[in-house]
């Protein structure tokens, strides 16, 4: 016989009681930003007040002397956090900006200092990320490199200090290292406030430096968004030993350097002159800012953002950080557009923000907003034109051999899959006054500066993804020589004008505002537009070397004049897509004007065609090469069938800061 079950249903009074408990405890709760459950969009809420927010500065120590007055170093941290989430005791993530130019030269498009009041209270904090991120449950904390604004110690240019110098701050945030309320009291404070989790950003040096914290492998930095960052110190300066700045770390740190970090850091300024020689040999201050080779020890996910026509921080740095990264298997993002040094704010802000928004989200609050399963790169293709790529570069993307051949016209020549055969050579005389741009818009015809070869036209669009390599056997005539190799496409086409003031952003007069403001830190900003330019053609890698160095890049050698040598020449990494109807060109030059320093002498040199080799990364490899070149035709050097009449875009003016 069954049971009477029994009747479990709750009186209705205590139903209503509950209920009002309920209601009463949500009414009551803080809310939080940072805990609070995610919206559909799996975003923080801007909850938090930004006019509240707690605004303090913190000196941490480095445990580093680099001025050597016997103390310990300590730098200035500024600090903004929410105000009701300490209220509440809860905790809240980080963003790190750490940089040497908060007072010598602005960060943005609109070079914002740091502001502090009276009592030395930071006022303003540069950008835009306290705005938006302090009133989404975000603090923020902007830390001056050593011999910086208020910081102790000395600038060395991405060497120990300038990394010790932020990763000292992660360790304060995770409780691992000791922070004073002054620059030189006793008072101690901690940071209890912070959930321990950083996302460190910024873009050039600010970068550079968020890529050496990570490769400390410190514990607490959860992601890092390194925008126009150098990878190696090393590959600023040179390209093989081929100069390409002419003054060196010194001359950087004395610009960036407080005023009275210059009385003080004499020391560190003769070493950064000696360690750095101007022949282009790697040593042992090289080796120190170099962070490839302690890529393995980075734990963070990592967000690329680069401009492919970046001619201060080249994409070479780019490039070769997101291939050691790969090899260990690090969570990855890649935004690469067609601007020069230019931050994703200011060419892509309506999407750049929300999506930072999204990535900050998922690596610091642990959201699961999937920012993670979508596509890894978003490449710009022409001006505000986007595409994008579950992987990058795309699994497709195979290595292939081209070879130059000679041609009817002397340094015209062609550019294919068929090796040239014995004894086939091409001459050129360096003529340090032409750059890239000349040789370009000349490619058809015989000049005496440049070897150039072309693809048939295409009958197919052709993608290179990646980095390439030109392989060269030269005979130079005297006893030094440097050389450039060069990838266009030849064909009209409308670009970001990387090469005007701008490098390829326009600013124009009306603000848009993202986030919460205060009358000394205002959260709106100068709207930009991109600065356009009609082209014949464009350069789509390019690679330098000394060939002096052809035995050992940390060694160069004088040349014996009339013995042939052979170097490769790396090109730095891009996304670039040949259109039908347009030619790929290689060009090996010497001296590229504006972009690297000439030789101590003008060699005439002599090119081994069946020596020399590019190795260049297709999106479908070897057949994607067959197939875009099969039924294209050459066309007649110099004659009236050339292709078009290229624009002789330049490079921008550097200011040989990487800002």
């Amino acid at each position: 016989m069954r049971r009477r079950p029994r009747d479990t249903r709750i009186p209705w009074t205590t139903l209503v009681l509950a209920a009002v408990a309920a209601l009463t405890a949500v009414l009551l709760a803080p809310v939080s930003a940072a805990q609070a459950a995610p919206g559909r969009s799996g975003e923080s809420r801007p909850v938090y007040s930004y006019d509240r927010a707690v605004r303090e500065s913190v000196w941490v120590d480095i445990a580093t002397d680099g001025d050597g007055d016997g103390r310990s170093d300590r730098v200035a941290v500024d600090i903004i956090r929410p105000r009701e989430a300490a209220e509440q005791g809860r905790r809240v993530p980080v963003i790190m900006d750490a940089s040497p130019y908060y007072s010598c030269c602005g960060r943005g498009n609109e070079s914002q200092k740091k502001t502090y009041d009276a009592q030395g209270k930071p006022v303003q904090f540069p950008l835009y990320y306290d705005n938006y991120f302090v009133p989404r449950g975000y603090a923020v904390v902007l830390v001056d490199l050593a011999g910086t604004n208020r910081s102790d110690g000395c600038v060395d240019i991405g060497g120990h200090s300038d990394i010790q110098s932020a990763r000292s701050v992660v360790d304060w945030l995770n409780g691992r290292a000791r922070g004073y309320t002054t620059r030189t009291g006793g008072q101690a404070t901690t940071a209890g406030w912070t959930t321990g989790a950083v996302g460190m950003i910024g873009k050039s040096y600010d970068g550079t430096v968020a890529n050496g914290v990570a490769a400390t492998g410190v514990e607490g930095l959860k992601t890092i968004v390194p925008i126009g960052a150098i990878s190696s110190w090393y590959d600023y300066y040179f390209a093989k030993g081929a100069a390409l700045f002419d003054d060196g770390p010194a001359g950087l740190a004395d610009r960036v350097m407080s005023s009275e970090a210059r009385a003080r850091c004499q020391a560190v300024q003769r070493k950064l002159v000696q360690g750095a020689p101007r022949n282009g040999d790697w040593t042992p201050l090289w080796s120190e800012r170099d962070y490839l080779p302690d890529a393995g020890k980075v734990r963070a996910s990592v967000f690329v953002v680069h401009g492919m026509q970046d001619l201060n921080v080249r994409t070479k740095h780019f490039g070769q950080w997101w291939d050691a990264l790969a090899d260990q298997g690090v969570e990855r993002k890649i935004w690469l557009s067609q601007t020069g040094h230019v931050d994703p704010f200011d060419f892509r802000r309506e999407t750049w923000v929300p999506t930072l928004h999204r990535w900050f989200d998922h690596y610091l609050l642990g959201y699961d907003n999937g920012i993670d399963r979508e596509p890894t790169a978003d490449v710009e293709r022409a001006p505000d034109r986007w595409s994008t790529d579950r992987s990058w570069p795309p699994r497709a993307t195979r290595g292939t051999a081209l070879h130059p051949n000679a041609g009817p016209v002397a340094g015209v020549g062609t550019l294919g899959l068929t090796p040239a055969p014995p004894g086939a050579t091409e001459v050129f005389t360096d003529d340090p006054g032409l750059s890239e741009a000349d040789w370009a818009s000349r490619i058809d015809e015989a000049t005496p500066a440049k070897a150039g070869f072309t693809t048939p036209v295409l009958s197919r669009d052709l993608r290179l993804s990646g980095s390439s390599t030109v392989g060269v056997t030269v005979t130079p005539s005297t006893t030094s020589a440097h050389l450039t190799a060069v990838l266009v496409d030849l064909g009209p086409d409308t670009i970001r004008d990387y090469g005007a003031r701008g490098e390829g952003i326009r600013t124009l007069t009306d603000r848009s505002c993202w986030g919460s403001g205060t009358p000394g830190d205002s959260a709106c900003y100068r709207q930009t537009a991109a600065e356009t330019a009609r082209v014949g053609h464009t350069v789509v890698s390019r690679g330098w070397a000394d060939l002096g160095h052809y035995a050992d890049p940390a060694k160069g050698r004088p040349l014996t004049p009339g013995k042939p040598y052979t170097i490769t020449l790396d090109l730095a990494a891009t996304d670039h897509v040949v259109p039908a109807g347009h030619r790929l060109a290689l060009i090996v030059a010497g001296t590229d004007a504006g972009l690297i320093e000439p030789a101590p002498t003008t060699p005439r040199l002599t090119l081994d065609l069946s020596r020399t080799t590019a190795h260049l990364p297709f999106v479908g490899g070897y057949g994607a090469f067959v197939r875009a070149t099969a039924g294209g035709h050459h066309l007649a050097p110099g004659g009236p069938g050339t292709l078009v009449r290229p624009h002789g875009l330049r490079p921008p003016a550097l200011d040989r800061l990487p800002s």
